[in-house]
């Protein structure tokens, strides 16, 4: 439905969260900065919070002289106004990230989940280069909901992970690698032909997709209580 106080560069859908459960969340790369200025005070006022993707410190300054209480995460690159209480969390999302270099993405999951209201449980530097590592916390991983699995190079932990675990595996392929990952594209390919069953698979570098998944799987998980 087009609202008629929105100038012409957007269509703000009003309806998305009593037809999804989430408000719409803003993409922000490539947007002029008026616009998603513009974008990000009309959400605020509708629904008290706002989440934006792929952001950049330019597009925070030009955000934050509108919206004071805006923050911004150059790791995830989420831009953020959070509403004025803290949302009650619910169940257990493990997001695990193979290597350092993976963390800006799995931020951009964990801090996803978080914003829609789940508890998230992080595992970092857990590839299997080193299995032990990921060994060491696999008692703690099983207590999820639900694993979100983030890695490059050749894409190996979604599917050790999803022969470790009794619940769903979502598999983010990361652009961190050698010429032979094809920024990404190795350990995509490797995801999507994981052995292991319960892996379902995100596009590279797709961190809030996973984090979205992620939270409907907890909810429906958990029934939305917030005593798991």
């Amino acid at each position: 439905m087009q609202n008629k106080e929105m100038p012409e560069y957007a269509n703000l859908d009003w309806e998305r969260k009593e037809r999804t459960g989430y408000a719409e969340v803003v993409f922000c790369e490539g947007k002029e900065d008026s616009h998603l200025v513009g974008i990000f005070q009309r959400l605020y006022e509708k629904e008290g919070e706002v989440l934006g993707t792929r952001a950049n410190e330019a597009q925070y300054q030009a955000v934050k002289e509108v919206l004071p209480a805006v923050t911004f995460d150059p790791e995830s690159r989420l831009l953020k106004v959070l509403p004025k209480e803290p949302k009650p969390l619910i169940g257990r999302i493990a997001v695990c990230c193979a290597g350092t270099s993976d963390i800006g993405v799995a931020e951009e999951a964990a801090q996803t989940a978080e914003f829609f209201g789940n508890r998230v449980e992080r595992y970092v530097d857990i590839g299997v280069s080193g299995l032990h590592r990921l060994l060491s916390k696999i008692d703690e991983i099983r207590k999820a909901n639900v694993v979100v699995a983030v890695a490059g190079m050749e894409g190996a932990l979604a599917s050790v992970l999803g022969g470790q675990v009794s619940v769903p595996v979502i598999g983010v392929p990361t652009s961190v690698g050698y010429g032979t990952s094809f920024q990404g594209l190795t350990p995509l390919l490797a995801m999507l032909n994981s052995c292991a069953n319960g892996v379902s698979v995100v596009n590279i570098d797709n961190g809030y997709g996973a984090g979205y998944l992620a939270s409907q799987i907890n909810r429906l998980a958990t029934n939305g209580r917030r005593d798991n």
